[in-house]
């Protein structure tokens, strides 16, 4: 069964959403891998800034970015890297539980940060937005909840499982938002081969 899962990550990877956008604008968004799963790293401007106006963590004057993901709110809230995971909340992620919105900040991204660029249109920027912010359930965040000094995490919409996972949801936003992409990605690797067969 695992090997048959990650085959359907490849096919599903590489098997195109029917979208066309992406690769020809001028606004600069990052898809940063981590431990675990990718984030969407958005430009801090006024436009992003006003969209998350009820995150506070999203008004960090230093920030250069403002990081947003989705996940399983169990394991997402308590599992910063590898060595926090614990069975009981694999299993319930895996099984079904509630989903989370995570907003954070970041500053000047290093050279040596991996990130796959995309560089879109207004338009695109403008669903994009409208895409992620309608995932949010809830604007009130969830009390003590965090992963760094700066995050917050907010109740989301839908339900995590073993099929639908922080990096499905990043294909499904691209889609909603116009841009080429893969149709199924439920691994970081996936989600990696995707950006480098659709957005260049």
């Amino acid at each position: 069964m695992p090997a048959l899962y990650l085959l359907a990550a490849v096919v599903g990877a590489v098997w195109p959403n029917g979208q066309s956008g992406g690769g020809q604008g001028d606004v600069i968004v990052h898809l940063v891998p981590g431990p675990i799963h990718y984030d969407f790293l958005l430009p801090a401007d006024e436009r992003t800034r006003a969209v998350f106006g009820f995150a506070q963590a999203a008004q960090h004057p230093g920030a250069r970015w403002i990081v947003v993901g989705w996940g399983a709110r169990g394991f997402y809230t308590a599992t910063g890297d590898y060595t926090d995971l614990r069975a009981d909340v694999i299993w319930q992620a895996a099984t079904g539980d509630q989903s989370v919105m995570r907003i954070d900040v970041a500053g000047q991204l290093p050279e040596e940060v991996a990130r796959k660029v995309l560089h879109l249109t207004e338009a695109e920027y403008e669903r994009l937005l409208t895409v992620i912010r309608g995932d949010f359930a809830e604007e009130r965040p969830i009390s003590g909840a965090g992963l760094s000094a700066t995050d917050q995490f907010f109740a989301a919409r839908g339900r995590f499982h073993l099929f639908r996972t922080c990096n499905v949801w990043v294909a499904e936003v691209m889609t909603q938002a116009g841009l080429r992409f893969g149709r199924w990605t439920p691994a970081p690797f996936a989600v990696t081969l995707s950006a480098w067969v659709f957005q260049g």
